[in-house]
């Protein structure tokens, strides 16, 4: 992914070297902002080389995980698929891509319990895959989608939607015939991260080009912008899809945003490199993987105080929840006694919900 790798480098102004050597050990508790001990509890294993994203599927109560290896401008040496039980960590089953010239390297990820299917993007092949979360049988190959970073499946709808970095565009496929049934370009963005909202259908994506948020609403005539913080990567959404928090991978920040009013009405400093976001939804804390920092932040939206900060292995690349209190990050340290990167399973701390910054209502859980 050369062409968003520069921008990042210039816009970060760093340079990332991957760190090998590290043993994975991390286990025991997490440290608040303040340096007390929280009980957050932190579980590491070494996993496979090449680590990019991961997605959780309650329906089979399994962690899917991509991995490539090869960074650009290296051709891909190896991907895989992998299939991982969520309580011990262990891999039960890897899937290698198919072969079209060259291998359809997985990176975005996420899953269609619906349809009992993973979709996936090949970023490198400018295409979007889809494969059975039964079998793991590779079923379509869908071109066109010009460095496809991040996918999210709008299950209520039948529709999946990519991020096509370099055209600046939003494309939608049906997640039933997986055909392409809408594409919307912003000329000049650069989308990466995405979520959707399924109660109203609205997508949103990160702009990391203009540091701003592109929203597309079922039946609008054209994209809303708002603007955010420096450098977005990811992007996620309060409980009631009121709010949108940014990973500022520029800026190392967390923006939260008010979507009705399209403005930045908290930006929360987490850590070097903030490079993904998640929202715990039973507490409504956010948590962000800082990449160059090599920790999470747990953050109160409502107050923006880092709550918690949890060690991780070198380079966070993504944070997935998964379950209530539970998230697990992979990262690209090399530090596996093969050189693998590792994926950490964190149970946070127990604390009572947040009220909604918004409503004032405390989450159903």
């Amino acid at each position: 992914m050369p062409s968003l790798n520069r921008r990042v480098r210039r816009v970060a102004a760093t340079t990332v070297a991957l760190a090998f050597g590290s043993a994975l050990t991390l286990a025991g508790t997490a440290t608040a902002g303040t340096g007390t001990p929280t009980g957050s509890h932190v579980t590491s294993v070494p996993l496979a080389q090449g680590l990019y994203q991961s997605a959780y599927s309650e329906r089979n109560d399994v962690l899917w995980a991509t991995a490539s290896v090869g960074q650009p401008p290296a051709p891909v040496t190896g991907s895989q698929l992998l299939r991982i039980d969520p309580g011990t960590l262990e891999v039960e089953a890897a899937f290698t891509p198919p072969v079209n010239g060259t291998v359809e390297a997985v990176y975005g990820i996420d899953v269609d319990d619906e349809h009992n299917t993973l979709w996936v993007t090949n970023t490198r092949n400018n295409s979007v895959a889809v494969y059975s979360q039964r079998t793991g049988r590779h079923l379509a190959t869908r071109p066109g989608v010009n460095h496809s970073r991040e996918i999210v499946v709008d299950e209520k709808r039948d529709v999946v939607w990519t991020s096509s970095f370099s055209d600046g565009a939003l494309v939608a496929f049906d997640s039933r015939t997986f055909k392409e049934i809408k594409r919307v370009s912003i000329e000049g963005t650069g989308p990466t991260g995405l979520v959707v909202n399924e109660r109203t259908g609205a997508v949103y994506a990160a702009d990391f080009t203009n540091s701003q948020i592109i929203e597309v609403t079922p039946g609008s005539k054209a994209p809303r912008l708002i603007p955010t913080g420096g450098g977005p990567l990811s992007i996620a959404l309060s409980g009631d899809g009121r709010t949108a928090y940014t990973a500022d991978q520029a800026s190392g920040t967390l923006s939260v945003v008010d979507l009705r009013k399209g403005t930045v009405i908290r930006s929360v400093a987490t850590g070097e490199g903030a490079k993904a976001v998640a929202v715990e939804p039973c507490s409504g804390r956010v948590l962000v993987a800082n990449r160059l920092a090599g920790n999470l932040s747990v953050v109160d939206p409502g107050t923006g105080t880092v709550v918690e900060t949890v060690p991780t292995h070198a380079y966070p690349n993504h944070v997935k929840v998964a379950g209530r209190n539970t998230a697990y990050v992979v990262d690209k340290s090399g530090s596996g006694p093969a050189g693998e990167d590792g994926l950490t399973r964190i149970r946070l701390s127990s604390k009572t919900p947040l009220r909604h910054e918004a409503t004032g209502a405390r989450p159903a859980c």
